[in-house]
């Protein structure tokens, strides 16, 4: 039965969940597999440096700064709503 009011570890619920949420998001974002000799969107050629120190990298450091650049813009939402307004 709904009451109203949350419970008691409420607020540490919700803060674990988003940390939770974001830790997994950022696991499925690093690379997998093998490393490409060659840049998928520019097919430059990725240095033997580059694949050593990063496992399964896909893209070359320029077009990977332009990417991480377009996501940085993007803050993306809370989809679990405000902290406020489950609380009330």
């Amino acid at each position: 039965m709904a009451t109203g009011w949350a419970g008691d570890n409420a607020v540490n619920e919700q803060i674990d969940a988003t940390v939770k949420d974001g830790v997994e998001r950022a696991r499925s974002r690093l690379p997998k597999g093998p490393s490409l000799e060659r840049c998928e969107e520019c097919d430059a050629p990725i240095p033997e440096a580059r694949r050593r120190a990063v496992p399964g990298v896909r893209l070359c450091v320029t077009c990977q700064a332009a990417q991480d650049e377009e996501e940085a813009n993007f803050a993306g939402y809370n989809r679990r709503g405000s902290k406020d307004s489950q609380l009330r």
